[in-house]
């Protein structure tokens, strides 16, 4: 009768070992694809942000080619608007 008891409780345990081991896989299945949705969102961002300067890096030597008042307002607004934290 005490075996039985035992027996029970035993698998009691495992059953709540298995449970818990099934809910932490699913866990971590859920974290590591939202870790590659924000990798992947972190590239695009990181090469837009590539563009964009390389935009500003061409405009600028341009501007320093071909002199124009309005390019060169334009140039001044972007760089105070990037040095303002």
């Amino acid at each position: 009768m005490k075996c039985e008891t035992t027996d029970t409780i035993l698998k009691f345990v495992l059953a709540a070992l298995v449970i818990l081991a099934v809910m932490f896989a699913l866990q971590a299945i859920v974290h590591m694809h939202e870790a590659r949705l924000l990798s992947a969102r972190a590239t695009a961002a990181n090469n837009y942000l590539l563009r964009v300067q390389s935009l500003y890096n061409d405009t600028l030597a341009y501007s320093q080619k071909n002199p124009s008042p309005d390019l060169t307002r334009i140039l001044q607004a972007v760089q105070a608007k990037s040095a303002t934290p």
